[in-house]
């Protein structure tokens, strides 16, 4: 059999699984069985491949994942979350789209520690789009900032997807943790900006209302009371490794416990509480590690049946520039993202798109970097891009999808426009791991 229909029979069967309402992860683990039977010679063939996938599973690398979970699912049924948004919302007095900087300000920092996009752009989407509505946001205003956060989500540490990606590419966990860091705070910027000029250009869109005035005592109270203790969290598991004194599961350990403690000291920390975080936490670590799984078979299966050096021969055949050729992998992911979510498509993408950009002289942390921002743009893209049927399940009645896309247009453009940064200038995220 070619390499490009042994391909096609491996990549159509999961898909065709999938398509008839299979879950994901046994859509692959069926599949990978099948192929395992045809391609490996039978039962032996099937056993040796459920050896590798638990083999897959015994990685040290994917031990922050549920510790990051945790910390996130304490962070959001504590309300410690809300604490800090109510305390970012009165800091912000009078500034002009005061509620649409509380939802990127706010919102990232929570995101990026359920490491959900859909769970966050959900929440997000309940919680500020009817106080802003209230306020007489324009729609674009409100709805805008919640579909570009999960951009901010995906790539600031701690990031249990950031985790779960090197892992399943084989890559430095640590290293792409921190490389992460600057392109996030220029992403942050590019939407503040963003917020900004809007303002600028329509003031009517976010209209200014009456907010009780805080003395500078009242302040610093809500800043070092409300606000640096949850940050601090972030900020303290970062500086350790970046300093190397602290490994990518140490930081996670530490950083629920830190959120553990943060939960006590403010008397928030509930049975009711521990039970919702801890059965969170376990459910999306299971799913995790199943698609961890299906992909260790997944990878010996494509080499083994010659699909991936065909691939390989394939795309390096053409006289195409390594930037065309990393262009055409970045539209792939949009394309997926309009169908799948993002740990299906990773599961989906990885193991073929890792050796390849290997192949073309690649860094692989740099190229982890770009599809975890391809990842993210793909689920804003019209007009099937999974966030914006969330966003619309949660915004006011009477909101249609195309008021929905023209708002997510420009954090997309904010998150291409930091794409393009980064293959102009690598460094940015990668000086941080070289120092």
């Amino acid at each position: 059999m070619e390499w490009y229909e042994s391909l096609a029979l491996l990549l159509g069967s999961i898909l065709f699984l999938m398509a008839i309402g299979m879950p994901v992860a046994l859509a692959f683990l069926a599949a990978n069985i099948v192929g395992a039977w045809f391609f490996m010679g039978g039962g032996p063939g099937v056993s040796l491949l459920l050896d590798n996938g638990f083999g897959g599973l015994t990685n040290y690398a994917l031990v922050p994942i549920p510790l990051f979970l945790l910390m996130g699912e304490i962070f959001f049924h504590t309300g410690l979350g809300a604490r800090m948004f109510n305390a970012i919302d009165r800091l912000l007095g009078k500034l002009p789209g005061r509620l649409s900087y509380v939802t990127v300000l706010g919102g990232t920092a929570f995101s990026t520690l359920s490491g959900s996009s859909m769970g966050s752009t959900a929440l997000l989407g309940s919680l500020m789009v009817p106080e802003m509505t209230a306020r007489g946001y324009k729609k674009h205003m409100s709805i805008g900032p919640i579909l570009g956060t999960g951009g901010l989500a995906i790539i600031i540490p701690p990031s249990a997807l950031a985790v779960l990606l090197a892992t399943l590419a084989r890559i430095d966990v640590g290293a792409l943790l921190l490389a992460g860091i600057v392109p996030g705070l220029i992403l942050a910027g590019f939407y503040m900006a963003t917020i900004w000029v809007q303002t600028r250009i329509d003031p009517d869109a976010a209209p200014a209302y009456e907010v009780e005035l805080l003395s500078l005592g009242q302040k610093m109270r809500l800043l070092l009371g409300d606000v640096l203790p949850m940050l601090s969290v972030m900020v303290l598991i970062v500086i350790g490794m970046v300093a190397g004194l602290i490994t990518p599961s140490e930081a996670a350990a530490f950083g629920a416990l830190g959120v553990l403690i943060l939960a006590v000291l403010f008397r928030c920390l509930t049975w009711e509480a521990m039970k919702k975080s801890v059965i969170g936490a376990l459910r999306v670590t299971l799913m995790a590690y199943l698609i961890v799984f299906g992909s260790a078979t997944f990878s010996q299966l494509l080499a083994f049946s010659g699909a991936s050096s065909g691939l390989i021969r394939w795309a390096t055949s053409y006289d195409l520039a390594p930037v065309a050729m990393l262009l055409v992998m970045f539209g792939v992911l949009l394309l997926l993202g309009m169908f799948m979510e993002q740990i299906s498509m990773m599961l989906l993408t990885v193991p073929i798109f890792f050796p390849l950009a290997a192949s073309l002289g690649f860094d692989p942390i740099w190229f982890g970097i770009i599809i975890l921002l391809a990842l993210e743009i793909s689920f804003t893209t019209p007009p099937f891009g999974l966030l914006l049927f969330v966003m619309k399940g949660v915004s006011p009645k009477g909101t249609t999808m195309r008021e929905i896309y023209l708002s997510a247009f420009p954090y997309m453009g904010c998150a291409m426009l930091l794409v393009i940064l980064l293959i102009i200038f690598p460094d940015l995220a990668l000086w941080l791991t070289r120092l």
